[in-house]
């Protein structure tokens, strides 16, 4: 395709090459992952190292739900604990 004909596509045509952009990644993703598996089953350390895996990954997963299960407390709460707070500090008179 020329730098003409490109220059004359709309919206489609931008939308048609960013998604082959993005299926070309992919597939070389995948190809490169591929590769790396077949490396891995080579090893003679692979069970250690897909056991391992699995524990990074546990790992990873608790993290993600603790930080997801997480709640901050109420803001009107915490206004009214330092309100309570500061009235202590000051013998209750304020």
């Amino acid at each position: 395709m020329t730098a003409g004909a490109r220059r004359g596509q709309g919206v489609e045509g931008q939308a048609v090459l960013l998604v082959a952009g993005l299926a070309d990644l992919a597939v070389s993703a995948v190809g490169e992952a591929a590769g790396t598996v077949q490396q891995w089953l080579r090893r003679s350390d692979g069970p250690e190292l897909a056991r391992d895996a699995q524990q990074d990954l546990m790992a990873r997963g608790r993290i993600a739900l603790d930080r997801i299960a997480t709640v901050p407390p109420a803001h009107l709460e915490v206004l009214a604990q330092h309100a309570v707070a500061r009235r202590a500090a000051s013998g209750g008179d304020a």
